[in-house]
């Protein structure tokens, strides 16, 4: 009998192995799921959305954030509307947790330095970033605005930014308008960078 339940024990531990290796190539096969485009914050004309590509977006990245996302194992979808309104999410996964806390450190760095940078890089430029909190979502998520203003030109411009983390996934989200930031959507934001991040997985 003792030998009966040792063959069964080893027989059911081989089946629960070899289950584990048949689910493990579909969960490391398990991508982060993007926003979709009416989860971006309401507009006068709909949104459309690209499909998702891999990489990081065209000059290395965002506004704000030029090449602090690295390109492998990150993927990006564009969002826009008829009216120049304009967004972008870009999510990457770490290779582990310690570096997804790493890369929300520095792009909220970034972020929170976007407007004088800016105005170093381009005399004449007004560029103001200020942080509007953080948001209790999975391992957190930040928000912040950057408004710009160009006398040469004449143009305003408003671009609202979040970073959010699950585990070792970090995510991006920028939305940007001409206009102020007494005209930016900034409660539906926060409710679109919620989503993103519990999209995720």
């Amino acid at each position: 009998m003792n030998r009966l339940r040792s063959a069964l024990a080893t027989a059911a531990a081989a089946a629960l192995g070899l289950a584990a290796l048949a689910t493990a190539p579909a969960q490391a096969a398990a991508q982060p799921a993007f926003l979709a485009a009416s989860q971006m914050p309401p507009s006068s004309t709909p949104w459309t959305a690209t499909q998702v590509f891999d990489g990081v977006p065209e000059n290395g990245g965002v506004l704000c954030a030029p090449y602090k996302i690295p390109a492998q194992n990150t993927r990006y979808r564009e969002f826009g509307t008829e009216l120049d309104t304009n967004g972008v999410q870009v999510t990457t996964v770490a290779r582990t947790e310690a570096d997804a806390v790493k890369l929300v450190d520095t792009l909220r760095t970034s972020l929170a330095g976007c407007g004088p940078l800016l105005e170093r890089q381009n005399p004449g430029l007004k560029a103001v970033s200020a942080f509007h909190g953080r948001l209790a979502v999975e391992e957190g998520a930040w928000v912040y605005s950057l408004d710009t203003a160009d006398p040469q030109i004449g143009s305003t411009d408003i671009h609202l930014f979040s970073v959010g983390r699950d585990g070792r996934t970090v995510t991006l989200v920028r939305w940007g308008q001409m206009g102020d930031l007494k005209d930016a959507p900034l409660t539906a934001f926060r409710t679109t960078t919620k989503t993103a991040v519990n999209k995720l997985y």
